[in-house]
């Protein structure tokens, strides 16, 4: 069942997603050649808690670190260690913060130094995939028109997008109704109505859409190993079309 937020909630998940954007943006700013990722993901707890939140991923169905950190080919879930960032690498970092009860949840893909131009385009096609469905979110479409809209951008620009892992409604639950995939025919699911909490996260490769989860049960990496991007927002519906909560 998909659930509408009064006022009172939505100021909490205001609250929670500057918090949970707050993380991001810190870890964004950390990002360089030579740190490594569990350091990544202490920054981002530390922010998380001195502002009065919990983290969301923290010990979320075991899962174990605040962030995920995931590198190159691997397209989300990524565990935080010892691993060090390298000139050339890319990164997307997924946070969730907990206020009071009530959840926000954002990702963005980094560069570490300086990429090739055909990488800089995989994460600006993937970045402008999620603006290019927010266009259609507001009352009275249909929620697959937010995913058509993700999938024909992607696909007009060459790259694919991975068919087991989508977006996501959001609220008292990290995971809430309804599931929200990056692709497929518009006019089809629920309507959308004012009040209506979504996380849109368009997930993108630059090769085959094929996925693998790793023996950690958690890591998921491209099967061809090709690179990919994982960009999200978590979005209020209001009465004339979105609020994103996921910002300072």
């Amino acid at each position: 069942m998909i659930t509408t937020k009064s006022e009172r909630e939505i100021e909490l998940m205001r609250e929670a997603g500057r918090i949970s954007n707050l993380a991001l943006k810190t870890v964004g700013d950390n990002i360089r050649p030579g740190i490594s990722t569990i350091t990544l993901d202490k920054i981002a707890e530390k922010v998380i808690r001195d502002n009065g939140g919990i983290p969301s991923f923290k010990d979320y169905n075991g899962y174990p670190a605040t962030i995920c950190a995931s590198i190159n080919h691997v397209l989300v879930h990524g565990i935080p260690n010892k691993t060090v960032l390298k000139n050339g690498d890319i990164i997307s970092i997924d946070v969730g913060a907990s206020y009071k009860g009530y959840h926000g949840d954002n990702a963005w893909t980094f560069v570490v130094g300086e990429v090739p131009i055909n990488v800089q385009k995989l994460l600006d096609v993937t970045r402008d995939s999620l603006f290019v469905g927010l266009q259609q979110a507001k009352p009275g479409n249909h929620l697959s028109d937010i995913s058509h809209a993700i999938g024909e951008y992607v696909y007009e620009h060459g790259f694919t997008i991975p068919f087991d892992y989508t977006g996501h409604g959001i609220g008292i639950h990290l995971h809430e109704d309804p599931t929200i995939p990056n692709q497929g025919e518009a006019g089809h699911g629920p309507l959308l109505k004012e009040g209506m909490t979504l996380a849109i996260e368009p997930m993108v490769h630059a090769g085959k859409p094929f996925t693998k989860v790793l023996s950690d049960n958690w890591t998921v990496i491209t099967k061809d190993r090709s690179l990919c991007a994982h960009y999200e927002h978590t979005v209020l519906i209001t009465k004339d079309g979105y609020e994103i909560l996921t910002k300072i």
